[in-house]
């Protein structure tokens, strides 16, 4: 029990302890999220204006500040998606649900555009989609700007691409995301800021604590007069 005792009170030991429950608390609440929400990405950053409605010409930028809980969404936000069954999908523009999915041309790339309707081939239910703000911006009937897909043979995006909806917009602070993918010295500069955390809030008491002890070593003992 000693020795135990005297490894929590080592400082170091607290440092790596406390590095390793911040990634477990992270991992478990990303694991945690996928459960929760029934889909494997929970979590997304908006990475183009697709889907920003201009105010008076104002750019996406300026749009995501002024209107940080607009019904579209900006460039830099985060999104956090729902799993849900398709048939559950409200496909009634203007009003329809913004879905995440994967796209009919690279399933490797995931969209997040608006349902503007549903066309059925065969039995199968087929989901037509456009960015809010490609073409005539939403509410508008949409005319102009439609995903490519909608032309496609069958038309649209099948049930089975599509990955979820987006029940929460969280404005800006994706663009630490666009940051570090845009930039290669990015990540770098984020682990950089990360250490440079834990050696002010760790490793520095222990040198200030260490000072005193070395000086206290070094001073001569008193002569007692004779």
């Amino acid at each position: 029990m000693s020795d135990l005792k005297m490894i929590w009170k080592n400082d170091y030991f607290k440092t790596v302890v406390v590095i390793v429950l911040i990634v477990a608390i992270v991992l478990g609440f990303l694991f945690g999220m996928q459960l929760a929400l029934h889909t494997p990405d929970p979590a997304l950053t908006v990475e183009s204006g697709s889907m920003s409605i201009p105010y008076d010409s104002v750019d996406n930028f300026w749009l995501s500040i002024a209107h940080p809980f607009d019904r579209t969404l900006s460039m830099g936000d985060i999104i956090i998606v729902e799993g849900v069954n398709p048939k559950d999908l409200n496909t009634n523009y203007p009003n329809s649900n913004i879905i995440v999915f994967h796209s009919p041309y690279d399933y490797n790339m995931l969209i997040v555009h608006r349902i503007i309707g549903t066309v059925v081939v065969n039995g199968n239910t087929y989901y037509l989609t456009k960015g809010d703000g490609n073409g005539n911006p939403w509410p508008q009937t949409p005319t102009s700007g439609l995903d490519p897909w909608d032309s496609s043979n069958p038309p649209g995006v099948p049930s089975n691409y599509i990955v979820g909806i987006v029940v929460m917009r969280i404005p800006w602070f994706g663009w630490v995301t666009l940051f570090m993918r845009d930039n290669s010295w990015g990540l770098p500069v984020v682990i950089a800021l990360i250490m440079l955390l834990i050696v002010i809030e760790f490793i520095m008491p222990i040198l200030r604590e260490k000072k005193p002890e070395q000086q206290n070593r070094m001073q001569p003992q008193s002569q007692m007069s004779l």
